[in-house]
Order: structure tokens, then C-alpha cells, then sequence
């Protein structure tokens, strides 16, 4: 079979449509005589494609940098708008050229039967007329992260930004908490009209995209073009169910627990960050170079060649980690896929949830690193259910090294506070990936009733404690979480890749090498084989039952009440 190759020049300006088109035409007019040469046209196709790729990662990289740097959105959205829609249906003729080839059935079947099943899903979804909304869709985006990203608060004589802000909510001063978390909920009501209005557009807009394809509704056109092939919208609710059975519980005797020990009767929500016997917050760094450095010593006390591969990300503009006013929220990894050089991009304010961020981050980044010899890009990321496996495993992974950063006794309380993540991060994943249901199967539907169907599920999943005089704030919440903006029903997928993280904790407790070289074995697989032999290579059960969810419930509710880890 043939190799790959260079195909696209470097210096080629991704940027400019009239540039790169004579070579999307090259590969759509090439004569095929052979599975030799339907390989290389794919080979050919995935070096252009990342050359692509890289050009709208920088861009988007730069809006998010600085959402007021105007040159940058001018050059993100001539991208969005002039590029983007003219290569997709060029994309989707290349895609019908390969996969109805003559000689797609003569491809090794081991190699390519992924790529070719999510081509002709692709195929299948593909509607000319759906272009311009998707790329409506993602200038409101841009509008979403511009009005976030603005958002500061004048709070004791200072200007602070958001994460800036969450530190004060981990203070052992309850006066303070509560200032800080009204001033916080304040500032996000300030924009809430103009975010549902934000919000409404896109939801028209899906729903067009979605009966344009022949579908329903958005949420079932969602699940086919996410490639969901080894679990349906019902497992996604089943799902739910396990978590409100085995997981809710533990969530709400936690709060109890937590309210009893800070004499708070009831417990309120400035009230869930603090330290519960009255110690100073966790502050592991000052600074991103000290986080970075101590980063690199954790990575290399656990494994050489992942103390390497993080050393590489220090140079090549790889990192952008603190926070400041104008940068877009939120933590990501990006893949640029033409250089194969990771970008991690955070929000780091010197508190504990920035060095967790930071590792997660880190895990994102192996995951590129270990599979970026793949020639094919399509292969050189994964489904999201497993690419989140990597990141959320590092979490728990680099437990036993957080003396980096912290005293024997700062290192319990990291513990410990990462395995109550497991109750509280999944009631908050089945919360949104319900609404994300009730939302796209109720089209047309007003705020009233938007509201009424997040305070349903706030009650069936949410933490024991009083909003009384904070009903807007807690109406508003879902507003903060940018996946229900940009990235629709991307959010399960953190939901199921949790449950291979606790199992991948679970074996590194019984084998933490054998562990390590199954999370490094599984990663190096990138997106080649389907999801279950994905979970599979790295020692892991794919279940989005209520079997799964019991057992890891015992195994960390266990834990949870175990002297040693109690913190």
C-alpha cells in the first residue's frame, strides 16, 4: 500500500480560498486505477486537510486570546465566512469519491473501516443548503465567548475577571464568600437577555439544520453527525437514571455533611468551595511558570516519557495559562494538525481548579502527542467519550505526585476533593445533557418553559441547598456552560469518559504501571478503531448502564469514608 507524503506546500495560505481550492480540485479530478492509488488520494486529502485544519486552529486560537482584538475576529470570521462554506462542499464530494470508490472494499478493512464509516455518515448528513446557517451559528458562538469574556467585577477596590473572582469563593470568611458569589451572579444576570437571545437564534437555526437533513428534531441529527454508533439517546437516558439513583444520594449526604461541619443551616451556594474545617484554599502556584515547572517535575516523576512530552509543549507557543481581562473562558487543548504541536489554553488564577485544569489539559496533550504519527488526521484525534478518558484520567493519575505542589496533608485534601468530583461533576453532566434533550425535542418552546424545564432538573439533580433570594441566579445557571453554546450535546461524552477515569484510577490502585501503559497503549490508538476497543486497549468497560455506575459508586463512596482519605 502507499505511503504518505507531502502533498501540500507549507507556505501554502489556508487563509485564502483561491490558494488552497486548485488543490481540493487536484484530488477531486485524479484518476483512480487502484486501492494504491484511492490510499494515496486519502493520504494526500488528510496532509491538505490538516494544512486547513492548523490555519482555522490558529485563528480561532487568536479570538480567544484576546475577544478584543479586532484584527484577530476579522481574520477568524473571514475564515468562518469565506473558506469554511466553500471547502465544505468540496469536502463532501471528496468524501462521496473515496467512499464509493471501486476500490474502497479492497482497502485493509483494520485500517480504514472507521474512516470510511464516519465518511459516509458525513455523506449521508451533508445538505448544501445548511452551510450558511452552520456558519451563523458559529458567529453567534463568537458573540457568546465576546460577551463573556468581557465580564469583570468591581469587587474590594479592584477590577477581576471571573476565575479571578472564584478565588474569593474558597475564603473562610462566610461574609465574603457571599459578597463575592452575588457580585459573580450579578454580573452574569447583567447579560442574561442578551444570552438568551444569543441562544434563541441558535436554536432556530439547529432546528432548520436538522429538518433540512430529513430529521425531526436537532437532537437526533446530532447524535448521527456526532458518530454516536455504540450508544443512542435512550442509553444517554439511562444514563441519567443510573446517575439519579447511585449517584444523587451521595451528592446530596455530601452537602449535609458539608452543612453540618461549616455550622451552615441551610447550606447555601457561596457555601461549596470553602474548605470545610476552615483551612486556607489550596493555592498550589504563583504564577503560570511556577505551575508549568512543577508540572514538568510531577510528569517525570510519574513517567520519563511523559515528563518529556510535556517539556515540549515550553516552547513553540504552546501554552497561554493565566488569566486576564478580554481572554475568552474557559480551559482547551487544541491540536494544530499541520505541525502536530499541541496549544493548551486556561484561565489560571493560582487555585487548585487551575493546576486540575492544567493536568486535564496536560492529558488532552498526550493524547496529540501519542498519536500524531498517524497519517491520517481523521486518526490523529478520537471520539470525544475516550479523548476525554485521557484528560480526566491524568486528573486522578497524578494524584500520588501533587507533593509538587503541596504538603502531605494539602495532598489528601487534592484527593479528596477529586474523588467527591465523581457525585458532583456527573449530577451536573446528566443536569445538562437532560436539558440539551428536553431542549431539542421541544422546538419553539418559550424561556418560560426553558425555565420551568431547568428547575425540574435542578430538582431531580441538584445539590441540598437553599437559593431563596437567589432564584434568578440559580434560573440562569445553564448560561455559563459554553457547550450548550458552541458545542450542542458535547457533554455526555465527559459523563461516560468519568466512568473510564475512575476504572483507570481503579486499576492504576492495583497496577499503577500496568495502568499507565494501558492509558498510553489505548491513547496511541487515537481515532482508529471503534469506541469499545478504544476502552477496550486502554483496560477499560464501555457501559452506560446502571451496573457500572453502582459498582463506581461503592468504590469511591467507599473511599469517601475511609479515614485515610478523609481530609
Amino acid at each position: 500500500m502507499a505511503h504518505a507524503r507531502a502533498f501540500a506546500p507549507t507556505t501554502l495560505d489556508a487563509a485564502d480560498f483561491a490558494a488552497v481550492e486548485p488543490f481540493y480540485r487536484d484530488l477531486l479530478g485524479r484518476p483512480l486505477a487502484s486501492a494504491d492509488d484511492l490510499e494515496q488520494l486519502i493520504l494526500d486529502r488528510s496532509d491538505l486537510d490538516a494544512l486547513v485544519s492548523e490555519k482555522a486552529a490558529n485563528l480561532y486560537i487568536a479570538t480567544t486570546r484576546n475577544t478584543e482584538d479586532k484584527a484577530a475576529e476579522a481574520a477568524f470570521l473571514g475564515f468562518v465566512r469565506e473558506v469554511d462554506p466553500k471547502l465544505k462542499p468540496i469536502a463532501s464530494e471528496l468524501d462521496k469519491k473515496i467512499a464509493t470508490s471501486a476500490f474502497a472494499d479492497a482497502l485493509p478493512k483494520a485500517r480504514y473501516e472507521v474512516l470510511l464509516r464516519g465518511m459516509r455518515v458525513d455523506i449521508e448528513l451533508f445538505r448544501e443548503a445548511n452551510i450558511p446557517l452552520e456558519t451563523e451559528l458559529a458567529e453567534l458562538d463568537q458573540k457568546y465567548n465576546q460577551i463573556i469574556g468581557r465580564m469583570t467585577v468591581e469587587f474590594d477596590g479592584k477590577t477581576q475577571t471571573m476565575p479571578q473572582m472564584a478565588r474569593h469563593l474558597e475564603e473562610t470568611n462566610r461574609g465574603l464568600r457571599e459578597r463575592a458569589w452575588k457580585a459573580i451572579a450579578d454580573r452574569r444576570l447583567a447579560d442574561r437577555d442578551a444570552i438568551d437571545d444569543i441562544y434563541d437564534q441558535m436554536l432556530a437555526l439547529r432546528h432548520k439544520i436538522a429538518l433540512n437533513a430529513g430529521f425531526d428534531n436537532f437532537r437526533d441529527f446530532q447524535h448521527r453527525r456526532m458518530k454516536r454508533f455504540d450508544y443512542t439517546p435512550d442509553d444517554c437516558m439511562r444514563m441519567h437514571a443510573a446517575i439519579e439513583t447511585h449517584l444523587v444520594p451521595i451528592q446530596r449526604r455530601l452537602d449535609r455533611e458539608r452543612a453540618q461541619a461549616l455550622g451552615a443551616s441551610p447550606l447555601r451556594p457561596w457555601d461549596l468551595a470553602v474548605d470545610v474545617k476552615g483551612r486556607k484554599p489550596l493555592r498550589p502556584f504563583d504564577g503560570a511558570t511556577q505551575l508549568v515547572d512543577g508540572c514538568s517535575r510531577m510528569f517525570h516523576a510519574m513517567d520519563a516519557e511523559l515528563g518529556a512530552m510535556f517539556d515540549s509543549m515550553k516552547d513553540g507557543d504552546c501554552l497561554d495559562l493565566e488569566s486576564r481581562p478580554a481572554k475568552a473562558p474557559g480551559g482547551y487543548q487544541y491540536q494544530r494538525q499541520h505541525s502536530r504541536r499541541p496549544f493548551i489554553f486556561m484561565n489560571a488564577a493560582g487555585m487548585h481548579r487551575d493546576l486540575v485544569t492544567m493536568v486535564h489539559e496536560a492529558g488532552h496533550a498526550f493524547h496529540s502527542l501519542l498519536s500524531k504519527e498517524d497519517p491520517l488526521v481523521e486518526y490523529r484525534g478520537a471520539p470525544t467519550e475516550f479523548s476525554e478518558v485521557a484528560s480526566m484520567s491524568m486528573e486522578l493519575l497524578t494524584l500520588p505526585y501533587h507533593g509538587e505542589f503541596y504538603s502531605e496533608d494539602e495532598c489528601r485534601r487534592a484527593e479528596r476533593e477529586r474523588l467527591e468530583k465523581f457525585p458532583t461533576i456527573m449530577t451536573w453532566i446528566a443536569t445538562i445533557d437532560a436539558f440539551q434533550h428536553w431542549i431539542y425535542t421541544n422546538p419553539g418552546h418559550t424561556r418560560a418553559a426553558r425555565t420551568d424545564a431547568w428547575r425540574a432538573l435542578m430538582k431531580r439533580f441538584g445539590n441540598d441547598l437553599s437559593w431563596e433570594g437567589c432564584e434568578a441566579a440559580r434560573d440562569a445557571q445553564w448560561q455559563r456552560q459554553l457547550h450548550l453554546f458552541g458545542m450542542p450535546f458535547y457533554y455526555i461524552e465527559y459523563g461516560i469518559a468519568e466512568t473510564g477515569a475512575i476504572q483507570m484510577w481503579l486499576n492504576a490502585r492495583r497496577d499503577a504501571k500496568r495502568a499507565l501503559a494501558d492509558y498510553r497503549k489505548g491513547l496511541a490508538l487515537g481515532g482508529s478503531r471503534p469506541l469499545p476497543e478504544l476502552f477496550a486497549a486502554a483496560g477499560l468497560r464501555l457501559d452506560l448502564g446502571a451496573g457500572l455506575m453502582a459498582e463506581l459508586a461503592r468504590e469511591v463512596d467507599g473511599e469517601l469514608s475511609r479515614e485515610m482519605v478523609s481530609a
